[in-house]
């Protein structure tokens, strides 16, 4: 867009309206540029300003024309159609991008050279320090995993921490930047802030050297109250009433409300925090916390959901809050509850109650801790039987509100995997040892700190096998459907992984499942320097991401071979009969439990309460027409759909077994 100088008759038209400027020749502007569209503007430094033809409608239908008044501007660029009035103080050092709606505004500048939050430390997990994760327009969830726990490799932390230092120079300027179409109004101070495509900020109180990684596909919202500083906003987040943040990263598609009080922590994608308190937290996609009384410190969570009260101790009142903890990923705290760090909760964990002692559950998923007589009870594998883990595990890719289409976080919702059945295998050889050791008629059992009744092991044992033959032979069907084979020779040809890739330890990168393996690779590759940019290694995680069933299937033909003993070589359509069979009577057996599960819910006790006056006749008919009929419930119905379908898949896929010769 060409620029030009004023005319004298412009300015003169200009001071009529109560303009004013330090040097009228530094102001430049592009043709169909009306000085009727100024009033009560003063200009100073070097001013670019483009034309203003457009009328903004807003809400209730009032109407108002672009241009400038009542503001004072210092060395900034103002692009076509932008309304900018009633600033109380200044606007100084920025470029405005065109169709910009800015009213009743405090102030906003850039002051000296600004990152805009890139290369701000956190200090996640350790409040007194050592696991630093540098904040940066790019990070994902995956590389501030590694980054705050890979100290280990001092080599690799360092040449990551200058790639992302290299980065946050490249951000480095005087000139802060307002995209297209954002809309500002009634806030306060917003200083050394990086502001995005169709960004919305109203009412926010101060913003403080951050970016706003606002677009057009995923706008970020700021409400009323908002306090900022030192942070960095991802694409579609939200956050509103009265949230302060400092030292954070916020995700995309995360909302943080109510009140929300977060420092020193990490949020990414689809997070969502209100009313509580972080502290020194990382966050991964999909942590959930709703309650005034919550607060998370010193932690690392993903598919998450804090009850109400929850809380954790990150000091023992000796060296200071040095101390750390982790709950694997889908794991759930009841109201109360309470964690002494260091621990370890193994995924899809839930935990009841106040638990005192260090315990380390990670090879343990899908259990219970409750708290008895000040003790930690273990209760292994009895969540595979809870209605709500599936019902959990379906609702968090429905969940997504991720729109960009450039997502920096690769998320695995499976809720059965490599890396939780893995688990479920050392758990069944753990469990199995504590019976040889300590007898098999024992009334309980120790292990990490914990209690384990004889009959919650044998259950376990139970449980864990039922998981691992539906995973199992869910890996045969789905790997056999994919090349649907005539003979023996293409069975065992379709059954061969595409490579080596996969086999070994699984782990859970924040949200990505990917081997070991492939890990340690890409982390090598950054050591020497053969991956040297952040794009790279994102690229690389992308890439895992999307290879997940090729990878998968090495890891479970790794493991069928040595379950069922079988031999790639020899194996016969009627050993994989047997397989299928084995996942058929897993999968039934495991939702006729879940039926079960959920028939609880519509109890007489759960009935309890309702028709609040009436007779036992009306307390039922209350309940039903708030809660609908047991058989009527959508998740029951696709409980009993699911194993329609699974059994006419394992049927159908064994007839075509028998009729290969």
């Amino acid at each position: 867009m060409e620029h030009r100088q004023l005319t004298s008759e412009e300015i003169q038209a200009l001071k009529a309206r109560n303009c004013s400027a330090e040097n009228w020749d530094n102001i430049l502007v592009s043709g169909g540029f009306r000085t009727d569209r100024l009033s009560h503007v003063h200009f100073s430094g070097k001013i670019r300003l483009g034309a203003f033809e457009k009328t903004f409608i807003l809400p209730g239908g009032l109407k108002k024309h672009s241009g400038l008044n009542r503001v004072s501007l210092h060395n900034c660029e103002i692009g076509n159609n932008v309304l900018i009035e009633n600033v109380q103080n200044y606007i100084a050092n920025y470029i405005i991008a065109e169709d910009c709606f800015i009213q009743n505004l405090d102030a906003m500048y850039v002051e000296g050279v600004s990152t805009f939050g890139n290369g701000v430390e956190v200090p996640v997990l350790n409040e007194t320090g050592g696991r630093e994760v540098i904040i940066n327009d790019k990070l994902s969830a995956h590389f501030a995993y590694i980054l705050a726990l890979y100290r280990h490799r001092p080599d690799l932390v360092r040449k990551m921490q200058e790639l992302v230092r290299f980065y946050a120079q490249k951000q480095a300027s005087t000139t802060g930047t307002v995209g297209k179409r954002v809309k500002i109004i009634n806030s306060g101070l917003i200083r050394n802030v990086g502001i995005g495509n169709d960004a919305v900020i109203e009412g926010a109180c101060r913003l403080e050297n951050g970016s706003i990684n606002s677009n057009e596909h995923d706008p970020v919202h700021i409400g009323y109250g908002v306090i900022a500083e030192d942070f960095i906003l991802s694409s579609g987040s939200h956050v509103e009433d009265g949230t302060m943040l400092t030292r954070c990263f916020v995700g995309q598609a995360c909302h943080l409300g109510h009140n929300y009080s977060a420092g020193d922590s990490l949020f990414f994608s689809n997070c969502r925090g209100e009313n509580g308190e972080a502290c020194a937290v990382f966050a991964g996609p999909y942590t959930v916390t709703h309650h005034k009384s919550t607060l998370l410190i010193a932690g690392m969570f993903s598919f998450m959901n804090a009850g109400s009260g929850s809380n954790q101790s990150n000091h023992m009142y000796k060296l200071g809050p040095i101390h750390q903890g982790i709950i694997e990923r889908g794991g759930k705290t009841t109201s109360d509850s309470y964690i002494l760090w260091p621990a370890k909760i193994g995924a899809f964990s839930l935990i009841m109650g106040r638990h005192y002692r260090n315990s380390d559950t990670s090879n343990m998923p899908f259990s219970y801790l409750i708290e008895s007589n000040d003790e930690t009870v273990l209760v292994p594998g009895v969540n595979l039987r809870s209605v709500g883990t599936i019902r959990d595990a379906r609702k968090f890719p429905k969940r997504d509100e991720r729109k960009d289409p450039d997502k920096l976080d690769q998320i695995n919702f499976n809720l059965l995997s490599p890396y939780t059945v893995q688990k479920m295998f050392r758990a069944v050889e753990i469990l199995k040892n504590l019976q040889q050791t300590s007898g098999e008629t024992s009334d309980t059992y120790s292990y990490q700190s914990c209690k384990i009744k004889n009959s919650a092991l044998k259950n376990g044992l139970e449980l864990y096998d039922i998981a691992i033959n539906k995973f199992l032979g869910n890996s045969v069907i789905s790997r056999l459907s994919k090349y649907d084979p005539k003979s023996k020779e293409e069975m065992r040809a379709c059954l061969k992984p595409d490579s080596g890739a996969g086999s070994g330890e699984w782990w859970d990168i924040a949200g990505l499942l990917a081997p070991k393996s492939e890990i340690d690779s890409l982390l090598d590759k950054i050591e020497s320097g053969e991956i040297s940019t952040l794009k790279e290694i994102n690229d690389t995680f992308h890439q895992l991401h999307q290879n997940y069933y090729s990878l998968e299937w090495t890891w479970a033909w790794e493991k069928i071979r040595k379950y069922y003993t079988v031999n790639p070589k020899t194996i016969e359509p009627r050993d994989i009969i047997h397989i299928i069979e084995k996942w058929l009577d897993a999968v039934v057996k495991l939702d006729r439990i879940l039926y079960e599960d959920a028939k609880k819910e519509f109890s007489l006790s759960a009935q309890t309460g309702f028709g609040a006056d009436g007779n036992n006749e009306e307390q039922a008919l209350d309940f039903e027409q708030v809660r609908g009929a047991f058989e009527e419930n959508t998740f029951v119905q696709s409980i009993l759909e699911h194993i329609e379908q699974k059994t006419n898949l394992g049927e159908k896929m064994i007839e075509k077994l028998i009729l290969i010769k």
